[in-house]
């Protein structure tokens, strides 16, 4: 069994100045940004997004087999925490290359981050703390204090951008 790495991000103590540098970066290399509300939520974009969120997946230790697109959507979309505006995307000439999933939960209150990843072609672009930082203006304008993660204890770069954003362990039962 294992024991993931919970993570939480206090939304209100967050300031996001000195992380839009990554964002003013990733958009000076080509990429843009945008979310699944902007997009539209079509049929097209959610398979689109199962690709990406698929392919960045497999990256995660232990991850097992992906979900099945219909699964998918049963687990991730047509559910009451889905909000096309959580699903943040980098896009560069016109390939879907990254993306940052948020969901929101009313009780108890908090938002989760589903998943953040980027196709290995791009990255050590800043990306991720781009997809993060605009995840994190998500949250916060979705009027939520709490961004939770976990993650696998053998994913190391992920732990470690999450608490140079100001992540902090939190328990288990919390």
């Amino acid at each position: 069994m294992v024991d993931w790495v919970r993570l939480e991000l206090d939304v209100d103590r967050f300031d996001d100045a000195e992380f839009s540098l990554y964002l003013r970066r990733a958009e000076a290399s080509g990429a843009r940004f945008t979310t699944l509300a902007e997009l539209g939520d079509t049929p097209l974009h959610l398979r689109a997004l199962y690709d990406l969120n698929k392919t960045c997946s497999a990256d995660i230790p232990d991850r097992g087999p992906f979900y099945t697109y219909d699964e998918y959507v049963a687990q991730r979309i047509d559910v009451p925490s889905f909000d096309p505006g959580g699903i943040v995307l980098a896009i560069h000439d016109g390939t879907w290359i990254g993306m940052s999933a948020t969901s929101l939960h009313p009780e108890p209150r908090y938002a989760f981050s589903e998943m953040t990843g980027v196709l290995a072609p791009y990255r050590g672009r800043g990306l991720s703390l781009a997809l993060k930082l605009l995840a994190i203006r998500f949250v916060r304008a979705s009027g939520y204090r709490r961004l939770v993660a976990f993650h696998h204890p053998r994913n190391a770069s992920a732990i470690a951008m999450n608490r140079r954003l100001g992540f902090t362990d939190r328990a288990a039962g919390d």
